[in-house]
């Protein structure tokens, strides 16, 4: 139990002065003088022990209603938790040749997105962004605990949205961006990818530095199996065409770029070793944070707000039908 104005209960620290004061007056006005003693025959006749029962009355009407005004309240307070939380800037490539066939049934960009969704289901308290890249990079989601905004983002996720291509480095620059200033202990980027560093203007090693000293660890994900994948090549009169060609994963650069930054490098040759890597991610990163739980207070003020009127009520009752004496 907690009260929304505890400063008010201070003003029941009057009532015993009150009731002091009403037995003081009460002593000096026992004593009434009437020219004839005939008069008080005539007079209303007070039951004493109905009298004696006003000033509690009011006492107790007096607390009740000042601990009404005090908002009495219970069920809930907002508090510091501490939890396990991560902040991860998840970085998903969507060129086109993340429409390789080679995870059948699905598509390297299908299976990313379900394995994408269901690490994004696993967080609790974790602080999620999405940046998507190509050959640019665009930030999809600030970071959020508003995981359902992020599962509808992934699901949003299309190749040619953004300009073709593979630019690592301002995917990193664009994902370490979001992270440096977040207030997590752990800041984490996950960038999955299937090619090699061919567009944009900033060298993904030098990114992957500068991400090293904003603290942020990057676990790289190479996405393709080994040797032809089916890959689109233009479209044709019945929609893409595909042809094999060799799958061609810069595993050193990839490497090199988690290593740099205290994070590692997965390869994903189906959708298994891909749920596989998320799962063993989630296991890697776990820092304690601090986090704020709210729940809803119930409020308490109705029931001595009507003992108070209660109370106030039969004391208007018993002077009326008594007729007190002053």
């Amino acid at each position: 139990m907690s009260f929304a104005h505890p400063e008010v209960l201070i003003l029941l620290l009057a009532i015993p002065l009150w009731l002091w004061w009403w037995w003081r007056r009460e002593a000096t006005q026992r004593t009434i003088t009437f020219s004839r003693a005939g008069l008080l025959a005539k007079g209303p006749r007070p039951r004493i022990a109905w009298v004696r029962w006003l000033p509690w009355l009011r006492a107790l009407a007096l607390a009740a209603l000042i601990v009404a005004v005090a908002q009495p309240r219970s069920g809930a307070r907002a508090e510091r938790v501490s939890s396990d939380g991560i902040d991860i800037a998840l970085t998903v490539d969507i060129s086109s040749s993340m429409l390789a066939e080679d995870f059948q049934p699905q598509n390297r960009m299908e299976v990313a997105k379900d394995k994408v969704k269901r690490f994004v289901m696993g967080r609790k308290s974790d602080r999620v962004g999405l940046v998507a890249f190509s050959g640019e990079a665009l930030t999809q989601v600030p970071l959020t605990t508003d995981y359902p905004v992020v599962l509808a983002a992934i699901d949003n996720l299309q190749v040619g949205q953004l300009e073709d291509g593979t630019a690592i480095g301002t995917a990193i620059a664009t994902a370490a961006n979001r992270l440096r200033n977040s207030p997590g202990r752990s800041r984490v980027m996950v960038l999955l990818t299937d090619g090699e560093n061919n567009r944009g203007a900033i060298d993904p090693r030098t990114a992957a530095q500068a991400a090293g000293t904003f603290g942020i660890r990057i676990y790289t994900i190479g996405v393709g199996t080994d040797g032809m994948a089916a890959v689109p090549v233009g479209r044709g009169l019945f929609g893409l065409r595909y042809e094999n060609r060799p799958v061609k994963i810069d595993e050193a650069l990839l490497t090199e770029i988690a290593n740099s930054t205290g994070g590692r490098y997965f390869r994903a040759k189906d959708a298994a070793a891909l749920q596989s890597i998320y799962e063993q991610i989630d296991r890697l990163e776990r820092s304690a944070v601090e986090a704020r739980a709210y729940i809803r207070y119930t409020e308490r003020f109705r029931w001595p707000l009507l003992i108070g009127l209660a109370a106030l009520v039969f004391e208007l009752v018993l002077r009326a039908r008594r007729g007190i004496l002053p």
